[in-house]
């Protein structure tokens, strides 16, 4: 069920910031694509700001190039906006903008196990296979014309969400707002191919320096990759390239969970958690400050690379354990 706070204060505001986490994902950038198309629908602007660009493969979305990114804010922030929409974020800090964008009021708008609650207004709603879904949820209720382009980018925030409708989270109800979606115009071939025929080759050459780290572990359920910055500056690769590389060990015969390490700075790094089934990861990624879903989740992590894989395969050998015993 929609807030009624939230349709009132949508219908109320005009001008809207738009957000959502560090390293933005499908889902992020094709809810907030998708939701800025809504409300300009509605006579309303909105203007998105992420802290790091996202990966190219997403550039065919409408409005992609209009993104903004990086530290310093957009043209006339804070003034020029009404209130900020953080899509897909359960703690404010995971934008990276947290002390920017915290003064304007919030609008939190998720479906992640464990958010924050940290709006003026909140919808979370932790069924949801995808915010993307929500947003098409929330167009309907607000009246809003869902066109071919809002429909391709909330279609893409919901395939990607479910792994291609692959994942746990691709129950009854994902099927069915896939099919709304395409009766709305999604174009389903076309999608698809952006998100798998359009690699970009130095996604491709950072896939192969990541294998070489492959290491396999707890009778081979655990598999453990990771990503240094030296490895990115010889794929000539950027953070975005790196997005959807932990499925790759997560698909090996007789692995149930996966720990990706990506090196952000000297002994800083993000961990990405996969796992098949009932095995819970997000535990695993809350315990340590992060979150996310049971089979899919993240943190960040400091410390020595070896320390903090050895750490993560007992945390991970520990949860599928408990997943068997239940």
């Amino acid at each position: 069920m929609i807030p009624a706070p939230l349709l009132a204060r949508l219908r109320q505001d005009h001008r809207f910031l738009l957000t959502s986490h560090m390293n933005p994902d499908g889902d992020s950038v094709g809810s907030q694509l998708g939701l800025a198309r809504v409300l300009a629908s509605l006579g309303k602007s909105a203007t998105i700001w992420n802290l790091h660009s996202a990966s190219e493969i997403y550039s065919p979305l409408s409005g992609f190039a209009a993104i903004h990114t990086g530290e310093g804010p957009p043209d006339g922030f804070p003034g020029r906006f009404d209130a900020a929409i953080v899509l897909e974020c359960p703690s404010l800090d995971r934008t990276g903008l947290a002390d920017k964008i915290s003064t304007l009021p919030l609008i939190n708008v998720d479906h992640h196990l464990g958010n924050q609650c940290y709006g003026v207004v909140n919808w979370v709603d932790v069924g949801a296979a995808a915010v993307g879904v929500m947003v098409f949820d929330l167009a309907r209720a607000l009246g809003a014309r869902v066109d071919v382009e809002t429909a391709d980018c909330l279609y893409l925030a919901l395939v990607t969400d479910t792994g291609g409708f692959r994942f746990s989270n691709a129950t009854p109800p994902a099927f069915q707002a896939a099919a709304r979606m395409v009766a709305a115009g999604a174009r389903v071939e076309r999608v698809s191919h952006w998100l798998y025929e359009r690699q970009p080759e130095a996604a491709i050459r950072l896939l192969g320096q990541m294998l070489g780290t492959l290491e396999r572990h707890h009778d081979g359920a655990v598999a453990t990759v990771y990503l240094t910055r030296e490895m990115f500056a010889r794929a000539g690769a950027s953070g975005g390239d790196s997005e959807g590389l932990i499925d790759v060990p997560r698909s090996i015969a007789g692995v149930e969970a996966v720990a990706l390490a990506r090196e952000l700075g000297p002994d800083d790094w993000k961990v990405s958690l996969r796992s098949r089934g009932s095995v819970d990861v997000e535990s695993v990624a809350r315990a340590r400050g992060g979150g996310g879903h049971r089979n899919a989740a993240g943190c960040r992590a400091s410390g020595e690379l070896a320390s903090l894989l050895r750490d993560l395969v007992g945390k991970l050998a520990a949860a599928i354990e408990s997943a068997r015993v239940d």
